[in-house]
């Protein structure tokens, strides 16, 4: 039955895809953040739902009568140069089949990332990317608060089998990016049963990443709480929460997750630990001994004979930074830092544009969650191999777009023009910078 529901929805909506190329894109994040197929127990379970999803919205963006413009930002830029990189660093990888078996993966995901950037053209259509991401991977938070608190922690909360978040330490950063997404949502939100219903989604959901009993997932959460808490405009209202989703993760975890989690404080006598910081070594050593690093999937028992400081221990990087330093070298490395740097620089020139401006506060509030999710990403990401997941590239979209809608972007254009000695350009005008679905 669930393999029909699936299948229904799926193609029932590719006729809209078609009239309406950019709903393919909410089609495709959909899928690839919820995975509905893998909660299927027959033919949907493996049938390539995204690659035709993709098919159809390339084709049908190819044949519309869409305006066909990339927001050519340094963003876009860092993030082209980055794509390049990995792609010439596959060529000397030191498995290659296994190498470009995942360079088929990462390419996918990034087309969809540049297709996003085309295809969402303002800013209600931003809103319904947020809204189906948000939902998406909420639907799992949710999902795992119940779980969590019906069990009382005793067990861990996973992800959909067969994903990037199929185990508990990838779902839980996933959840943990994904609160400050449903936070957003709650300010904008007017309706009050809508509010009240994303209100308990965030605590659920911090439920779930707790609940999902990852140490990295309890430091992601910390970070990411802290500056929820700073970066958002109702801070008694945020404080209230983050106080209700502590108090209930306090009174429902059992003492076997706080020993787990104490292990945080002596990991020179944890095995676990001590497997990542060998990864980490080996990474260094590949990347300092070739520029182009080991290539996708080095983390490979034969690298770990020739780099590991301790040849028998074979571990994955569980590091965003060792797993791209490691398989793409130093240079990889800074591409991925300046990547997220300029994202989290662009979210403060909004900020500083908007959070005045009572027609912009919507961007100031999402580009200060945005960041908000970068955190979480930024400390959870250090002990997970989560570097090409697609959730962290489309918040660099999300930010960048909302820097466009919100006139941003044409602010930085116009310093640019005036340092140069150009022209000065005019600023733009509040009709053309309200987004088109208000221009009527």
């Amino acid at each position: 039955m669930r393999d029909l529901l699936v299948t229904g929805i799926v193609f029932g909506l590719l006729p809209f895809v078609f009239r309406r190329p950019w709903v393919g894109i909410l089609l495709w994040s959909w899928m690839s953040y919820m995975n509905p197929h893998r909660l299927t127990y027959g033919f949907a379970y493996t049938f390539p739902f995204a690659m035709v999803v993709g098919l159809v919205t390339i084709v049908a963006f190819l044949f519309s009568k869409e305006k066909k413009e990339m927001v050519w930002s340094r963003e876009t830029i860092v993030l082209l140069v980055f794509i390049g990189w990995m792609l010439f660093t596959t060529f000397f990888a030191f498995y290659p089949d296994r190498a470009w078996v995942q360079w088929n993966e990462v390419w996918k995901i990034q087309l969809m990332t540049f297709l996003t950037v085309l295809m969402i053209t303002d800013r209600k259509k931003l809103h319904w990317l947020i809204w189906v991401i948000a939902l998406s991977l909420g639907f799992y938070g949710v999902k795992g608060g119940i779980f969590t608190l019906l069990h009382g922690g005793a067990f861990h909360v996973e992800g959909p089998a067969g994903s990037f978040i199929g185990g508990n330490n990838e779902l839980a950063l996933a959840l943990v990016m994904t609160i400050p997404l449903i936070r957003y949502l709650h300010l904008q939100e007017s309706r009050k049963w809508v509010k009240n219903g994303l209100a308990i989604a965030m605590v659920l959901t911090a439920v779930s990443a707790i609940g999902s009993q990852s140490r990295g997932a309890l430091l992601a959460m910390a970070a990411m709480g802290l500056f929820l808490w700073i970066k958002s405009r109702h801070k008694l209202i945020t404080g209230i929460y983050i106080v209700f989703a502590v108090a209930i993760m306090a009174a429902v975890m059992p003492q076997s997750w706080y020993d787990r989690m104490n292990t945080i404080k002596t990991y020179q006598e944890d095995q676990s630990a001590q497997g990542r910081i060998n990864s980490w070594h080996t990474a260094f050593n590949v990347a300092k001994d070739r520029v182009v690093g080991g290539g996708f999937e080095m983390f490979q028992r034969p690298t770990f004979l020739q780099y590991a400081p301790r040849p028998d221990i074979v571990f994955d990087a569980h590091s965003i930074y060792f797993q791209v330093m490691g398989e793409h070298g130093f240079i990889g490395l800074g591409l991925f830092l300046l990547l997220g740097w300029l994202a989290w620089i662009r979210g403060q020139q909004i900020i500083k544009r908007c959070k005045h401006d009572p027609d912009k506060k919507w961007a100031a509030d999402l580009a200060a969650m945005t960041q908000v999710s970068l955190v979480g990403y930024a400390v959870g990401g250090a002990f997970l191999g989560l570097a090409y997941f697609d959730l962290p590239y489309h918040i660099v979209v999300i930010m960048l777009l909302t820097a466009k809608f919100s006139g941003a972007l044409d602010d930085v254009a116009q310093g640019a023009g005036k340092g140069a000695g150009g022209p000065a350009i005019h600023p733009t005008s509040r009709w053309s910078d309200a987004p088109a679905w208000k221009r009527k």
